[in-house]
């Protein structure tokens, strides 16, 4: 349950004061690191009452968690408005898996946005088809429109906006009144832009989900996933990620809540950067799309206005005239930007991607090639200067 008094606080102060009651925290600021598999009873009586409770706060087994799991919980809960629980998975994607299965059953019919995380169509074309629920995939710009995708069978939608590729700001509060007029379940990865810049169950979500591993960790060395909902699905959500052993350590809970505490500040400073690099890319020749939502021209900017509080440190840029063997030079050519996957740290990462390869409803027909930055927490002006030297070697593979 979280602080009552939380709701009145500022996000910023919420990031630090949440999950820190004393009867997790005791004498110290931190909640300490409680390791233990097997909780004892004084007597058998207080066993078999320990039988009559499922919530946080109450010593059963260490798959349920204990004092330092349970107050990183409460913080993400106090964080998301109308809230009644979340849930915390050892990854992102057994996070939107243990939502999905909490809310199908065989027989069921999924929409997923056609810009979904790859994993997410990976879960949906595999493993839910194997239960015998469909996918179907939508155009992340379709708003309000897909009502006309409605069939008896569809019980559940899976948002993500903006998209992690191509970056179009969907119509979530639409979306989710067609849903909700029609009884289906909205989700939504809200990794991207957190509860921080958009309170998704005040937006009309059902069920909001992050990748802790990105901005809740922020430093790279921990994998967590949460599922954050309101009174309506909150022990479906949390029986099932029980039924399916799911826990985390008490380690990565007590890193992921040290991480928390300076949210707020790491992502406005993730967005002044970004948007620095972005508007700096904009203005180069050889670029042409810069995907980021805070920009006029990304596809969904007007809805990104209206619904967000602001903008995280992940975007792509499109090189406008380049093939795969000059995008990889320009990449192998930067020094500040590590080339690997996920995002949300303190370190400034470049991939290539190519969203073509992961889109059935949709086509992605831009020229040339996409590169997707993750700017981090260095000095903009040397990202700067280390694309800008990236770019001679991107002229020298072209010819």
């Amino acid at each position: 349950m979280a602080d009552k008094d939380s709701g009145s606080r500022k996000p910023a102060t919420q990031a630090v004061t949440g999950g820190r009651r004393k009867k997790w925290t005791g004498a110290v600021v931190n909640p300490p690191v409680w390791r233990a598999s097997t909780h004892l009873y004084e007597t058998v009586a207080d066993l078999r009452d320990g039988l009559k409770s499922n919530d946080d706060g109450r010593f059963f087994y260490g798959r349920r968690g204990s004092p330092t799991q349970w107050s990183l919980a409460e913080a993400l809960t106090e964080m998301e408005p109308g809230a009644a629980g979340t849930m915390l998975y050892p990854s992102g994607v057994a996070a939107i898996a243990c939502a999905l299965l909490a809310v199908l059953q065989p027989g069921d019919e999924i929409l997923l946005t056609d810009s979904s995380y790859d994993p997410s169509r990976s879960f949906a074309d595999a493993f839910l088809k194997r239960m015998g629920i469909t996918a179907r995939y939508y155009d992340p710009l379709i708003g309000y429109g897909i009502v006309s995708l409605f069939r008896p069978e569809t019980k559940a939608i899976l948002m993500e906006s903006p998209g992690s590729l191509t970056f179009e700001v969907q119509d979530i509060p639409a979306i989710c009144k067609a849903a909700r007029a029609a009884g289906i379940t909205t989700l939504l990865d809200n990794t991207w832009a957190t509860s921080r810049f958009f309170p998704a169950l005040e937006q009309g979500v059902d069920i909001a989900i992050i990748a802790a591993t990105k901005y809740i960790v922020g430093h790279s060395d921990v994998m967590m996933g949460a599922v954050t909902t309101h009174a309506k699905y909150w022990t479906r959500l949390r029986r099932t990620a029980q039924q399916l052993g799911q826990v985390v350590s008490p380690d990565d809970a007590y890193l992921a809540a040290r991480g928390l505490r300076t949210l707020d500040v790491r992502l406005r400073q993730h967005e002044t950067s970004a948007l620095q690099v972005a508007r700096w890319l904009k203005e180069r020749a050889e670029v042409g799309l810069v995907l980021h939502p805070a920009l006029p021209d990304c596809p969904g900017h007007h809805i990104w206005a209206r619904d967000f509080k602001g903008s995280s440190g992940l975007f792509s840029f499109q090189l406008q005239d380049g093939d795969d063997q000059s995008r990889a030079a320009f990449i192998d050519a930067l020094e500040l930007f590590g080339i690997g996957y996920s995002w949300g740290g303190f370190e400034s990462l470049a991939l290539p991607v190519d969203p073509q390869k992961h889109r059935t409803a949709t086509e992605w027909t831009a020229d040339g090639v996409l590169v997707r930055l993750n700017i981090g927490l260095e000095d903009p002006d040397d990202l700067i200067a280390d694309l800008a030297k990236a770019f001679e070697h991107y002229h020298s593979a072209r010819s």
